[in-house]
């Protein structure tokens, strides 16, 4: 597999997950009803499916190195779905989960 499909991956698994967390926000916190929370339930599981869709066999590896596109993911979310602004350390935290991420994923290993 190559880097840019992994990555393309998960790209795709953030906007499920974020997304689906995101309508169910809107669902519940903003009194939108059942049917964004329906919707963000479907997104959710659509996450889960596309994270088996990366090469590595091993969850945890695979679950612990999108915890770092999580992280920034999030926070450009909310910068475009709800006006977010981060400071300097949000942006300085994003940057090094993505780094942790790319250790985490892309390491040469002796397999």
């Amino acid at each position: 597999m190559t880097v840019v499909r992994s990555v393309a991956l998960f790209v795709l698994a953030a906007l499920f997950e974020i997304g689906g967390a995101w309508l169910v926000w809107q669902g519940v916190r903003e009194h939108r009803g059942w049917v964004w929370v329906g919707a963000g339930v479907i997104a959710l599981g659509l996450y889960g499916v596309v994270a088996t869709w990366q090469h590595d066999a091993h969850f945890g590896r695979i679950l612990a190195a999108y915890g770092g596109v999580f992280v920034a993911g999030s926070i450009a979310w909310g910068m475009v779905a709800d006006g977010y602004r981060p400071d300097r350390y949000d942006v300085v935290g994003a940057l090094v989960c993505l780094a942790g991420m790319a250790v985490i994923m892309y390491a040469p290993r002796g397999h």
